[in-house]
């Protein structure tokens, strides 16, 4: 579902896919708006990770940055894949994740449509961000060990004394 929500947002920004066969090692590429995405992954899971930091590409880079010996280059390669864990993986659905009671990152990756790699590699990336955690309103979500920590308000009721 999440890769059919992505085509339609690539639509949207004049953004042209084609699923193609190419080398193993390339999962996608992206160029004068258009994203070609390896045909050889096996799951929509998987694609819809690449197809997110495809798009990623879209909004944040600019020429030809497949030299990646060439640090502006990983550094636009890095924004991508920031891009496409905020689009994910975005904190407002760890919480709904936490409320759903989805116990263990299989459930929550599944939760997400994203794989598990793809899940680790962003909580490490907002790790390196945030740090061990970030406060999202009444909700606390630790990144290491992962967790939400949802507080509470203490409302004052009227005490009761002894008759």
């Amino acid at each position: 579902m999440i890769y059919e929500q992505l085509t339609v947002e690539a639509s949207l920004n004049n953004i042209e896919i084609y699923e193609k066969y190419m080398p193993s090692r390339l999962k996608g590429l992206y160029g004068n708006n258009i994203i070609w995405i390896n045909k050889h992954m096996l799951t929509r899971t998987e694609k819809a990770c690449v197809l997110a930091e495809e798009l990623g590409h879209h909004h944040t880079s600019v020429g030809d940055i497949l030299d990646q010996s060439n640090i502006e280059n990983r550094k636009q390669e890095l924004r991508a894949r920031r891009w496409a864990f905020e689009r994910l993986i975005p904190f407002s659905k760890i919480v709904q994740a936490h409320r759903l009671h989805i116990s263990n990152r299989y459930e929550l990756a599944d939760f997400l449509g994203v794989t598990e790699d793809f899940l680790q590699a962003a909580l490490d990336w907002y790790k390196s961000k945030y740090g061990l955690c970030v406060v999202i309103e009444q909700y606390t979500i630790y990144f290491e060990p992962l967790g939400v920590l949802e507080m509470f308000d203490w409302i004052e009721k009227p005490s009761f004394e002894a008759v």
